[in-house]
C-alpha cells in the first residue's frame, strides 16, 4: 500500500501541485517567479556554490532523462565496459560535486547574518530536500554499483509507466529503501517547486533568443572632458 501511494498516486499529485499553484502564481505575483538571487549580499560563497551546483545537476539531470527517453540507445551507450566505467566515475564526481555545493550553499545561509534574515522556513525545507536527494544518490552511486544499467530497467519503465497513467509500482517495490526514498524525494521536489525558489526551474529565457541585441555607449571620456 505505501509503494502505490508513494509511486503510483503522489507523482501525480505532485505534477498536479507543481502545474496548478505555479500557474495561479506566475498569473497573480509574477514578480515573485524567480530565485530571489542573494549576490548583492554575498557574491564569493555564492560562486563556489551555486556554479559548481548548477553545472553538475544539469548533467546528472541529462543523465536521468536520456536513459528514460532513449531506452534502447541508452543501453547500446552502456554496452562497453570503458563507457560504462566512465558514466559510473564521472556519476560519482558530479555526484561529490553537488553534495559539496549544496553544503556550501547551506552554510552561507546560515553564518551570514544578512543572509539569514532573508532566508524562509521554505528555503531550508528545499535546501535540506536538494542534500537529502544529493546524498543518497550519491550513496546509491558508490554502494549500488552500474546505476546506470539497472536504472534502465527499473526506474526508466516505472516513469514511463507514469506518464502513460498506467503507473507499474513493482519496478520501485523491489528496490532496496535508499532508491526510494531517492525516487519519492524527487517528486516531493516537484511538488515543492510553486511554493519556494525553485519556481524559476520553469521559466526558460526563450525571449533572450529572439531579443534584439543592446547598444551600450560608453561616455565617461566625454563627461570628464566637460567637467574639465
Amino acid at each position: 500500500m505505501i509503494d502505490t501511494i508513494l509511486f503510483g498516486i503522489f507523482p501525480y499529485v505532485a505534477v498536479a501541485l507543481a502545474v496548478a499553484v505555479g500557474g495561479y502564481r506566475y498569473c497573480v505575483d509574477r514578480y515573485s517567479w524567480s530565485s530571489h538571487s542573494s549576490q548583492f549580499l554575498e557574491s564569493r560563497g555564492l560562486f563556489w556554490g551555486s556554479v559548481p551546483w548548477h553545472y553538475a545537476i544539469l548533467m546528472i539531470l541529462l543523465a536521468h532523462l536520456l536513459a528514460v527517453l532513449f531506452p534502447g540507445g541508452w543501453g547500446v551507450l552502456l554496452g562497453r565496459p570503458v563507457r560504462l566505467y566512465f558514466l559510473e566515475v564521472s556519476g560519482m564526481a558530479l555526484g561529490l560535486c553537488t553534495v559539496i555545493a549544496v553544503m556550501l550553499l547551506m552554510a552561507r545561509r546560515l553564518f551570514d547574518e544578512r543572509l539569514a534574515a532573508v532566508t524562509s522556513r521554505i528555503d531550508w525545507v528545499v535546501l535540506w530536500l536538494l542534500l537529502l536527494q544529493v546524498a543518497t544518490g550519491v550513496y546509491i552511486a558508490f554502494t549500488l554499483r552500474w546505476g546506470g544499467v539497472w536504472y534502465a530497467h527499473t526506474a526508466t519503465p516505472w516513469l514511463r509507466s507514469l506518464v502513460v497513467f498506467q503507473p507499474e509500482v513493482q519496478y520501485l517495490a523491489a528496490l532496496p529503501t535508499v532508491v526510494k526514498v531517492h525516487a519519492a524525494n524527487a517528486f516531493l521536489l516537484v511538488a515543492l517547486l510553486p511554493f519556494s525558489r525553485l519556481v524559476h526551474l520553469l521559466s526558460v529565457p526563450l525571449g533572450y533568443l529572439t531579443r534584439p541585441y543592446q547598444v551600450v555607449v560608453w561616455y565617461r571620456q566625454q563627461h570628464q572632458k566637460g567637467l574639465s
